[in-house]
């Protein structure tokens, strides 16, 4: 494909296309679907017509042929996405909702020290660093006697 063969394409913005077909990169458009949706469109229409046409318009006869000729991998595409949202759904909205928290046990096999009969606080404090990461203790107390009018008398996992 060749400027002197299709004058029209370089009035092509390929991210208005791809915003179109609702792609992320050009890399998931074949190069042969790009070629054989261009002649089609040019046979179709023809060279001076293409020419004549806004951007805007150019890129939306565009999207709609490449959809056309890529439907499965389109709506591949859509169902990997709604997967990856349920996914995430599932995992990050108990967060925000105080719901269940899906712990795997073998995470606290290093929290054979805590004494499972002794002080909650305790125990809720080493299980805190387990999923936060550690921290030092000195700051833990600071956050504890500071003048904020915060609810300070729990931890929330």
């Amino acid at each position: 494909m060749t400027e002197k063969e299709f004058p029209w394409i370089v009035k092509l913005d390929w991210l208005n296309v791809l915003n179109h077909l609702g792609l992320d990169s050009i890399i998931q458009i074949s190069e042969f679907k790009i070629d054989k949706a261009i002649r089609k469109l040019t046979r179709t229409f023809g060279n001076e017509t293409l020419s004549d046409l806004e951007c805007d318009e150019l890129d939306q006869l565009v999207a709609n042929e490449l959809k056309d000729s890529m439907r499965k991998e389109l709506t591949e595409n859509e169902k990997k996405k709604e997967k990856l949202e349920r996914e995430i759904k599932s995992k990050i909205i108990p967060f925000k909702q105080g719901g269940i928290i899906k712990i795997d046990p073998r995470d606290f096999k290093d929290l054979k020290d805590v004494d499972p009969n002794g002080n909650p606080e305790d125990i809720l404090k080493a299980i805190y660093k387990k999923l936060m990461g550690d921290s030092d203790d000195d700051e833990d107390e600071d956050d504890d006697k500071s003048d904020s009018s915060e609810d300070n008398t729990g931890y929330y996992i």
